[in-house]
């Protein structure tokens, strides 16, 4: 199971990071040896932008959106950019894509959310043979496309989705390299994500699909403190329908119940079980005191030396 952490787009003080701090982050997080920087795009700066950038410095990790939500990106656009990245960071680049979620498209973008898995398969019959430099001609419900883009030695990213519910889990194996999670348990990637998945990329043909598994953690003596604070900090997760029917299958009241938080040899037995549960990379979101987060950093690093962390 691979390794990879969140990066972090805050300074502190609640002061957003700067352009510069974000890429030395990932400088760092080359330097220590982890496989995978991921990024979330949110509210701040454009994180495919970031990552060509921070790909001019740093030569071996992988760069993960985690994740480019679809709703506002035209199927074109986004393709376009993808493969300036892809060819920036010489082939680096999975590109994690999702619906993001009803409140943020209806009330903050004021697009509509109906029928967002139908949406997400006809934006992939777009995007996909885009980004193999394929023409596209295609019309359904909400894109009609005649497009094709022409790029010198063209490469097209991984891509992944964020997948929870079973049809984009389907849609997931079936188009796609893989899934995306957050706030997904052990027992509900065991009983659910990986089968679902699994089983729509033997169907379709494919290798078997990467899972990043998303999660906070922190190697603490004091979980339980630990813990609550992340129910406080993270508590609207565990009110956006999505996430919520995840913690629900896996009998977890909120999200500070699936993180990873203990001594060094309880979350080494945390992390071995989500590798058990089918997941094939680990993305850390480090949390806690800042001289927990070190501690957390620093047993990810052992995990990379013990050979965790090595490419599936």
């Amino acid at each position: 199971m691979r390794i990879g952490i969140n990066t972090n787009a805050s300074a502190g003080g609640g002061r957003p990071a700067s352009l510069e701090q974000m890429i030395e982050q990932v400088t760092r997080l080359e330097a220590m040896g982890f496989a995978t920087a991921a990024f979330a795009q949110i509210s701040g700066m454009d994180v495919l932008s970031v990552i060509a950038l921070a790909g001019q410095k740093a030569e071996r990790i992988e760069f993960e959106t985690a994740v480019v939500p679809i709703f506002g990106r035209h199927p074109i656009a986004l393709a376009q950019q993808a493969l300036t990245v892809q060819a920036a960071v010489k082939g680096r680049l999975v590109l994690g894509l999702g619906l993001s979620h009803k409140p943020v498209v209806e009330n903050r973008w004021g697009l509509s959310f109906e029928r967002p898995a139908e949406y997400m398969q006809e934006y992939l019959n777009v995007l996909l043979p885009l980004l193999r430099g394929e023409a596209v001609s295609y019309e359904g419900r909400r894109l009609k496309v005649n497009s094709q883009i022409t790029v010198a030695d063209n490469n097209a990213p991984s891509v992944v989705l964020a997948a929870l519910g079973e049809r984009m889990l389907r849609i997931a194996g079936e188009l796609t390299d893989g899934t995306a999670l957050w706030m997904v348990g052990p027992k509900t990637l065991e009983s659910h994500i990986a089968p679902v998945i699994r089983q729509a990329a033997s169907a379709a043909g494919k290798p078997a699909p990467r899972i990043f598994a998303g999660l906070p953690i922190c190697v603490t003596d004091d979980p339980a403190s630990v813990r609550e604070r992340a129910a406080r900090s993270l508590a609207n997760y565990g009110q956006l329908p999505s996430y919520r029917a995840m913690l629900d299958r896996e009998g977890a009241d909120g999200p500070a119940d699936v993180m990873l938080a203990g001594s060094e040899s309880e979350v080494e037995r945390q992390l071995a079980r989500l590798e058990e549960a089918g997941a094939t990379d680990f993305t850390a979101s480090p949390m806690g005191s800042s001289d927990d987060q070190r501690r957390t950093m620093q047993f990810l690093q052992t995990q990379m030396a013990y050979g965790r962390g090595a490419p599936v």
